[in-house]
């Protein structure tokens, strides 16, 4: 395939920077009244956001939860603190207007110079959306995030004269006169989020790329192709885990493990999601652990689906997400432990390997 792979980062949640072991920033402790998680961390973020920049990451998405700052507030403080980075906000829909929020991500883009990209995120939670005020079920909120991307891609292609009426949302003669500023788009990049027959309706419908968990590259392979044919991107979420060779990386993400009592709330917030992704990512964890030599899901009962992990040497990792690109995959959103430092050894050691085999291919 042509094109250079995009790597994309995960933020740290406030505090977990300055953390040294993995196991203070299990979701157990974020969710905790006292989680510096609740708080704004600039020192810690733009640290972590201009080593980023060095280390050739191109954006950092940033979550969205009850237990943490709000995204695009973040998204607009860390624009102006940093000056390639890019920022991918998570952010639920139904929360707000799609006035109000094309209104919001234009302005965080000026200040920016277009440095924001969108997470679309039907919620997990059921629980957590009804603390929001939201009582729909899982496929009516990706019904609404339909007409709710509508709204917004009209807002976004003409600015004014905005009309629309359906189940969710109704606008009449809407008009946005601050536009979104980028110099090669119109409109940011949208990323839909889930596993489910919902979660792909809506990415073929809104979408610009198609977000999901690692898996193997035989199990994603005929997925990929239909997106591809859909005209979407794929890009996957996942944790890496890379040291000099095989073995200590093996040993250096079994050692992430912590206690049973953290594996024991995390499963039961996992279980408690009606996420079909989150599902998928337990199951992988209690069947089988590792899906191929480098793919494991040994840390999704204490960390979530996202830590399905990709472990290894640089040239294996290198390997691996070259025989993702192989199958159409064209973007990674990744993280790792320690925070920063896992990124710098990405940065260092195989993004380079990646870079040097895509230019002589």
């Amino acid at each position: 395939m042509n094109g250079a792979l995009r790597f994309h980062w995960m933020m740290p949640k406030g505090g977990e920077v300055g953390m040294r072991t993995a196991q203070e920033t299990t979701r157990v402790a974020t969710r905790k009244s006292e989680s510096p998680a609740a708080i704004p961390d600039m020192e810690g973020w733009t640290r972590f956001a201009r080593n980023a920049e060095e280390a050739g990451i191109e954006s950092v998405l940033l979550s969205f939860s009850r237990y943490e700052p709000d995204t695009i507030l973040i998204a607009c403080a860390m624009g102006r603190a940093t000056t390639k980075l890019k920022f991918i906000v998570a952010y639920r829909s139904g929360l707000m207007q799609p006035a109000t929020f094309v209104q919001q991500i234009n302005t965080v883009s000026a200040l920016t110079n277009g440095r924001v990209a969108i997470n679309v995120v039907a919620g997990s939670s059921t629980e957590e959306q009804r603390g929001y005020g939201d009582y729909l079920e899982h496929d009516e909120r990706y019904a609404r995030a339909d007409e709710f991307l509508g709204i917004c891609r009209d807002f976004w292609r003409d600015g004014a004269g905005v009309n629309f009426s359906g189940s969710y949302y109704r606008v009449e003669n809407g008009q946005i006169n601050t536009p979104f500023v980028d110099p090669s788009r119109n409109a940011p990049e949208i990323y839909v989020s889930g596993h489910s027959d919902a979660a792909e309706r809506l990415a073929f419908s809104k979408a610009s790329a198609w977000l999901r968990l690692i898996d193997t590259p035989e199990n994603l392979a005929p997925l990929v192709a239909k997106m591809r044919a859909g005209g979407l991107e794929s890009c996957l979420r996942l944790c890496v885990v890379c040291r000099p060779t095989h073995d200590e990386a093996v040993a250096a993400a079994k050692a992430l493990r912590p206690s049973e009592a953290i594996e024991k709330e995390e499963r039961a917030i996992l279980e408690a999601s009606d996420s079909k992704g989150l599902k998928d990512a337990l199951n992988a964890a209690d069947d089988v652990g590792w899906l191929d030599r480098n793919l494991w899901a040994g840390l999704v009962p204490y960390y979530g689906s996202s830590a399905m992990t990709l472990v290894g040497s640089p040239e294996e990792l290198c390997d691996a997400f070259l025989a993702y690109k192989e199958i159409g995959v064209t973007q990674f959103i990744i993280a790792g432990w320690p925070k920063l430092e896992e990124m710098m050894i990405f940065g260092r050691d195989v993004l380079p390997r990646i870079r040097q085999m895509e230019d002589q291919s």
